[in-house]
């Protein structure tokens, strides 16, 4: 008997995993960390609201909940935190959202000690001092005129004084490392208006018998290179990471003093530091280096000795978040485009993998259902290539009508400053196992490039990202891959205004969805949080020396321009992105009659941590495309509430008839290439 082939539906109607089943059975994993070799993470659990918890599994396998509800393991340090916890001997150290206090648990116990004050200090980057039975941590206290100000200090680990200043005067302080021997402290500083990728200094005090410091050196650093992850090796040699080169390369610190490249290679050994507390490298029990860099659009594992390569390590991975090594084991958050991102061992002297002690996803997914992304390379003027992630639509129980192709989703990372990952996303799978295809944009201002490429934005934020946005797409379109007429734009936070900016300034994309967006460059610059207030002056130029560029790039005064429809999602206690900037873009699309929503989240920040809240924006996502693209949805999502969709969709047919030329005509032209699947998958 012949098997019967796959059904035939509108691409974006096809069945697939339930919304509610994604969102209710995925968790966030991050900052592994390993004491001795005890591992610990963190979850956050959508279905506590986003609550983040540190997770303890020791050698014989028992996995434990160290932290128990109401407490919230996160610092807002910065707004983006990182570092929020450590361990040593047992004693876990975390920081506590609600409060901002550090906490100390004791071995055997489950009761949090407070071990700072209250007050309005919020403390990051934990790291132990136990000869002298404390702990270090970078401080910045909301409690001063102006902005916070920034410190490392000294906390006891009884809590019965205050925390010591040990050092100030900086605009921003990170990376308290001690040395093995407890003699010296190494941390990194940087003023505005550079951003931690742009220009640091790495700094080393001695640590005096009285536990403060002596005066400090320059280690290495300043204008125009970035040092990021200084750590001591078990000798007592300082390693750190710069970008001297124009890649992100490992260097040593030796007498003299000299810096040490080791191997140096054209890949990136370090990722943007929006957060505390990040990791790529460690030092393996014989002396060797086990690291993780990017080359390619993918994370790979190298094994380093001083000036020595010595190997590239093959790996079913390709990311690796937070990588820590032990006396016998090495541990990350890994993922791959056919695995969900997991907490992983491995074997520190041949790595290979050893254990999965997570899991991101319990969700069972059919291997022949995921669509694993290919490399797309593409021409964005002058020459130069950009890059991007396509997802082509996937499902084996379908296939789309003979003579139709599929709507596009373009993806836009936020940042600008950060980067497209290639682990298996729950959330793409939905689009393309529904019909949808989906790239995933590198756009010229991205990580993982070298520094070239990451400050090919500089000046240009609004023309340059959204110009190789719609290049991604019209290469696509070029290949026959997808519908010229269906092309869509998301984004969060700076990808959000990316994509506000390219429905407002080009007319290429049929929809946008803008999470937590940016409409007003020019507010963003007078009202956000210390770490980005100068953000902008690299990205568009000094303010408000070019208040004109400022308002020239906000997509809030030309919002009448806005033709297609629009969905705004916004958290209501956002800090980094007030909701006003949604709620003014909103008011204006409203004026000007064009199909829109407005979600506001109640309780969430800048990104939607609770299930409630990313269920309700993946409903709303996809009920959107679809009723902008004239398909219906298979599984019943709920409908969104989009007034006028039926006239403006009847308009936009009539205006396609009598057309002469497609959506992407204004955009450049021939693909470079689609390459293969991402190697690893």
């Amino acid at each position: 008997m012949t098997e019967p082939g796959p059904t035939v539906a509108d691409y974006g109607a096809w069945s697939s995993v339930r919304v509610e089943d994604i969102v209710g059975r995925v968790i966030v994993l991050a900052e592994p960390w390993l004491d001795v070799d005890e591992a610990y993470w963190i979850e956050g659990r959508p279905t506590e609201g986003g609550r983040r918890v540190i997770v303890h599994r020791t050698p014989d396998g028992h996995v434990e909940d160290v932290t128990a509800a109401p407490y919230d393991v996160r610092t807002r340090v910065h707004e983006y935190g990182g570092g929020s916890y450590t361990v040593s001997g047992g004693i876990v150290v975390f920081s506590q959202l609600s409060d901002g206090r550090l906490y100390r648990i004791d071995p055997g116990s489950a009761t949090p000690i407070p071990i700072t004050p209250e007050g309005s200090r919020r403390y990051a980057d934990i790291r132990a001092d136990p000869g002298r039975r404390r702990f270090y941590a970078v401080c910045e206290d909301h409690g001063v005129p102006g902005q916070p100000r920034a410190s490392i200090v000294a906390v006891g680990l009884d809590g019965d004084a205050p925390p010591v200043e040990l050092v100030a005067g900086p605009d921003f302080l990170a990376a308290p490392r001690l040395s093995p021997d407890g003699s010296r402290l190494a941390w990194l500083e940087w003023d505005h208006p550079d951003m931690p990728w742009d220009a640091t200094r790495l700094r080393v005090a001695p640590v005096l018998a009285d536990g403060l410091l002596g005066p400090s050196e320059l280690a290495a650093g300043g204008p125009e290179e970035s040092i990021v992850q200084p750590e001591w090796s078990p000798d007592g040699i300082l390693h750190f990471v710069s970008d001297r080169t124009g890649w992100w390369n490992l260097y040593r610190l030796l007498d003299g003093p000299s810096l040490e490249p080791l191997a140096p290679v054209e890949a990136e050994f370090a990722d943007p530091a929006w957060a505390f507390g990040r990791s790529s490298y460690g030092f393996a029990p014989d002396g060797s280096i086990v690291a993780a860099a990017r080359r390619a659009g993918r994370d790979q594992l190298f094994h380093l000795v001083p000036g020595r390569l010595v190997g590239e390590v093959e790996s079913a991975w390709t990311e690796f978040e937070g990588l820590v090594v032990g006396p016998t084991t090495v541990l990350a958050v890994v993922g791959s485009p056919v695995e969900p991102s997991a907490v992983a061992t491995f074997d520190p002297w041949t790595l290979g993998e050893t254990a999965i002690l997570q899991r991101a996803s319990t969700i069972a997914v059919d291997p022949a259902a995921i669509s694993v992304p290919e490399s797309l390379e593409y021409p964005v003027g002058d020459g130069e290539v950009g890059h991007a992630l396509y997802y082509a639509p996937r499902n084996p129980a379908f296939v789309g009508p003979p003579d139709a192709l599929p709507p596009l989703l373009v993806l836009v990372h936020g940042g600008p400053t950060g980067l497209a990952l290639s682990s298996l996303d729950p959330v793409k799978q939905a689009f393309t196992s529904r019909g949808i295809a989906v790239v995933d944009v590198d756009y010229r201002g991205s990580a993982g490039y070298g520094r070239a490429y990451r400050r090919a934005l500089e000046g240009g934020w609004g023309i340059v990202d959204v110009g190789d946005c719609i290049a991604a797409a019209a290469s696509l379109v070029e290949l026959g891959l997808v519908d010229p007429d269906r092309l869509a734009i998301a984004g969060g936070s700076a990808g959000g205004y990316t994509a506000l900016a390219a429905l407002t300034f080009r007319d290429v994309f049929a929809a946008g969805i803008s999470r937590y967006g940016v409409g007003d460059v020019e507010a963003l610059a007078r009202e956000t949080h210390k770490f980005e207030s100068r953000y902008l002056d690299g990205l568009i130029g000094p303010y408000p020396a070019t208040a004109d560029a400022y308002k020239e790039r906000s997509p809030v005064h030309f919002a009448d321009r806005i033709t297609s429809p629009v969905l705004l999602e916004q958290g209501e206690d956002d800090r980094v992105v007030p909701k006003s900037q949604a709620e003014t873009m909103a008011r204006t699309l409203a004026a000007n009659h064009v199909p829109h929503a407005l979600l506001i989240f109640p309780g969430e920040g800048h990104g939607f941590r609770g299930a409630d809240a990313m269920r309700r924006s993946l409903e709303a996502e996809l009920s959107f495309l679809a009723q902008v693209f004239g398909f219906e949805l298979a599984d019943g999502a709920p409908t969104l509430g989009l007034d006028g969709i039926e006239a403006w969709r009847a308009s936009r047919t009539a205006d396609r008839a009598t057309a002469t030329s497609d959506a992407a005509s204004d955009v450049l032209a021939t693909p470079v290439a689609v390459g293969g699947p991402v190697p690893g998958s």
